[in-house]
This record gives C-alpha cells, structure tokens and sequence, in this order.
C-alpha cells in the first residue's frame, strides 16, 4: 500500500498543472491516469488555443481564471520549452448588423480586465489577414491570445513535476473509495493508495469518481468536438486565430493556425452521450467546411490530411466547478472544465492551491525547485548545433520521419521519456503527422519501441491495449 499526502486523479492539462505546481513543497504526491499514457484523454484532442477571456461571462470563474492563466503562460512555456506563439485572436462580423455585437464582446472583455483591444474596419481587417473575404464587415483584434500544443505541454509539465519529485502510476484506474474522516482509500486495478487528500481532476469520470464518495451533485455532459487539419505548406495563410461570433454553446467554428505551420478547422460542439464517442464523420466535415470557407474563400477541401474528434466535460452549472466536495473538504472535485480550460489550467492549479489551505494543509516550499525542461528539437538548433549533436550521437542524424524531419535521436529520446506507444511516440515527436500520415515512418518506429521497450512487434500498440496495429508473424524464424 502506498501512502501519499495529495493523491491527483487524472493526468491532463488540469490534473498535470496542479501536479507541477504543488511538487514546488515539500509533500508526497501522486497523479493516477487510466490511460496509456498522460494527455491520452481531452487533452490529446485539446485544439491548442489560448484564450484572452473575451467569450467569458463576468465573475464566473471562466473567466477570472482565463485572464489569469493565459497571463502565467509566457513563462510556463519559457520553463518547459514549449511551442508557443502569442498570434492574437481576430473575431469577424459578417455584416454590419453583426458590429454592435462584437461591440459588446470587447465591453465583457474590458469587464473581464483584458486589454489590448483593436477595433477593425473592413479595410484595417484585410490588411491584417489578406486572405480573409472581402464580404466580412469587420472585426476586433485581441493581442493577448496565442497558441500552444496541448498534449507537449501535459508531457512537458507532468516530466518536470516527476523531476521534482511527483509520482505518476499510468493504467492505473480508480474502483472505489473508502472514507473513514481521516485518510481515504483508493482502491485501483494496481492496488490500494491511502492518501489524506484527493483532487479529482478526472475529466470525462469526474462525476463517477466523485459518486464513489457519494457525492452526487455532478453531472458531466460529452460535448463532441471535430477537428480537421490541412497540409503544412499553407502556412502563413493566416497569422491570427479567426473566430465567428460566438453561438450559444460554443466560441464558433475557428481557424487556428498551430504552431507547427498546419492549419487548422473546428471544431463542432455536439452533445453526445457516448463518452468513448471519437469519431469524425461526414457531417461533421460538412457542417465546418462551408463556415470556415465563408470566411476564406481560398480554403481547398483537397488540403486536408487528417482529422480527430475530442469530448469535451461540460458540467452541470455553466461554469468551472472547482470546489470542496460537500461530503468531504479533504476531497476536492476540478471538473466540467471545457473551454477555455487549457487556458486557465495554471490559474486553476493556484486556485486548487488555495483550496487544500482552507483544509489546513501546511505549504513548505523545497530548498531545490528545478522549474525547466530540456528538450531536444533539431529543428530549432543551428546547424553548427545539430553537427555537434550529431557527432555527439549518430542516431540524430538519421531521419525517420521524411515529411516532419524527425530524427531517430528524437524518437528514442521519446521513448525514453515515456512514450510506449505509437501515438505516444507521435504526440512526442510529431513523426507521422505529415502529408504521408505515417506512411513511411511507422515500420522504423514499431522497431524503435521493439528495441527501447525489449517488446515484440505484435505487442506495439497504437494507443494502449486492444490497439495493436500487427499480428504474429506468419513465418517461423
């Protein structure tokens, strides 16, 4: 039985910032994911956007801490060596009787404490994105908006939380809870975990895991969402993250343009009641086409290379819930965090901080608190770099995957650092997320695994059990 102080359910955004951000005392902590590997949840299909706090209703915890987490971001990013670009946000009105709208949006945003606000006309909105249509009426430029890759930065801050002492048990799924008023016990599929405090930051479960306490007051919603991705060489097609005016449900139908040079289109904002819902469909890609179309007419269907779906946990209220369970203080739910909840993932780390002192938690900070991840990108080294790493290690001079230019160094290197599967492998390093979708690379990569992992080929899965991509071999060797 492993005992803890602070036992974190779930390994996303939200379960990895708190986790970082409590590995800076002195405490014994551990973070539980039952899946494959870290981010393999809402975060891996995250679409990357960090929001200024503009769509967000006034005093809701949305957007207290929107503004306040995409404040913390440049130096996250610094520290963890994460890609980043701050590419500001441009939300169009397609006619003039859309303007007093967006009028109202930059009002909720001034209320929310944003600024850096820029009202477009017409003319002042094409001079910023060319390619946008000429029917558009107008928009409003927010600067503080940017982008990021979502499951880098899950793998980025649950690495330097372990460095700093956290525990991670991945395929580790919690069955029960026992609560006796002065410690819990987590029963899981690996074993019992006593802990005195529980941050229930399941996400998608987050209403089960609270349930097994007998706490009844949340109901979580799947809101499927489709993303499509279109070919690298339209970057700089556009520069800033266009939005719509937002609908009821949702920020609109948006094209982002990612840090890596694609671009991409989405997502849609259905409610589902199948909770492993990860399918991209034809209406899917028909009902975001023709909108995003309408706003760049220069968009060719015959770009896209790839799409995913992700389920986003909406809860019961129309905001954040992140509280005190009301059958214990000591068990603290984080959930119904959808959008913009990887923007205020660090906020709502500090926020969870202030919640476990409300239970008497004593905060003693470390002597030593390494805040920095390194990591190694050949493409962002000089070439004078890259020979002396190569020369250093020849595996970084083999590329592996020919569309991104990612070497065997990096793979290995990711494996290394926790990938066991393809697409840990891939969410690591990019390696099949070209035009060829892996064409290539795969076979190079399944080899990789074999030999950091001393697994068979047939026991390379593409995303844990049950998604094993070969068969024995038919011939006997």
């Amino acid at each position: 039985m492993i005992e803890t102080d602070i036992l974190i359910i779930g390994a996303g955004v939200v379960g990895a910032s708190i986790a970082r951000e409590l590995s800076r005392y002195e405490l014994q902590i551990l973070i539980v994911e039952k899946e494959v590997d870290v981010a393999f949840g809402t975060s891996k299909a995250n679409s990357g956007i960090l929001h200024s706090g503009i769509h967000d209703l006034p005093g809701s915890l949305k957007a207290q801490l929107c503004v306040r987490g995409n404040t913390l971001y440049p130096k996250i990013v610094e520290e963890l060596n994460v890609s980043y670009k701050n590419n500001g946000q441009i939300i169009v009105a397609r006619s003039p009787e859309e303007l007093p709208i967006l009028k109202k949006l930059v009002q909720q945003g001034r209320t929310n404490g944003i600024t850096g606000f820029s009202e477009l006309s017409k003319e002042e909105l094409l001079q910023l994105e060319p390619n946008l249509s000429t029917n558009l009426a107008g928009g409003v430029f927010v600067e503080s908006a940017g982008i990021v890759i979502p499951f880098d930065l899950v793998f980025a801050l649950t690495e330097n939380a372990i460095a700093n002492g956290v525990q991670l048990a991945i395929q580790t799924k919690v069955l029960n809870i026992v609560y006796d008023k002065k410690q819990f016990l987590v029963t899981t599929n690996r074993g019992i975990f006593k802990t005195k405090k529980i941050i229930n930051a399941a996400g998608l479960n987050g209403a089960k895991i609270a349930a097994l306490i007998g706490d009844d007051s949340i109901t979580i919603h799947p809101r499927k969402g489709e993303e499509y991705i279109l070919d690298r060489k339209l970057e700089g097609l556009v520069k800033r993250t266009i939005f719509p005016l937002p609908s009821e449900n949702s920020k609109g139908i948006l094209i982002i343009p990612t840090t890596e040079g694609n671009i991409m289109l989405g997502p849609t904002a259905q409610e589902v009641n199948d909770s492993t819902d990860l399918t991209t469909t034809a209406a899917g890609w028909q009902e975001i086409f023709p909108e995003v179309k309408s706003l760049m007419p220069s968009l060719k269907a015959t770009d896209l290379i790839t799409s995913f779906a992700g389920l986003r946990a909406s809860g019961n209220t129309d905001d954040f819930i992140i509280a005190h369970s009301p059958v214990s203080r000591q068990f603290i739910n984080v959930v119904g965090i959808d959008s913009p909840g990887l923007t205020a993932a660090p906020a709502i780390a500090e926020y969870v901080i202030e919640l476990l002192q409300e239970t008497g938690l004593q905060l003693k900070e470390k002597k030593v608190f390494n805040p920095y991840r390194r990591l190694i990108r050949m493409q962002t080294l000089t070439r004078e770099e890259q020979e002396i790493l190569m020369k250093k290690d020849p595996a970084y001079s083999r590329i592996v995957c020919r569309c991104e230019q990612i070497s065997e160094g990096e793979i290995r290197a990711a494996i290394r650092r926790g990938a066991t599967t393809l697409d840990g492998v891939k969410l690591r390093t990019r390696s099949g997320m070209g035009r060829c979708q892996g064409g290539f690379c795969t076979q190079k990569i399944i080899t990789l695994l074999c030999e950091e992992l001393n697994i068979l080929p047939w026991e390379v899965t593409k995303n844990g059990p049950g998604s094993e991509v070969l068969t024995r071999s038919l011939r006997n060797k």
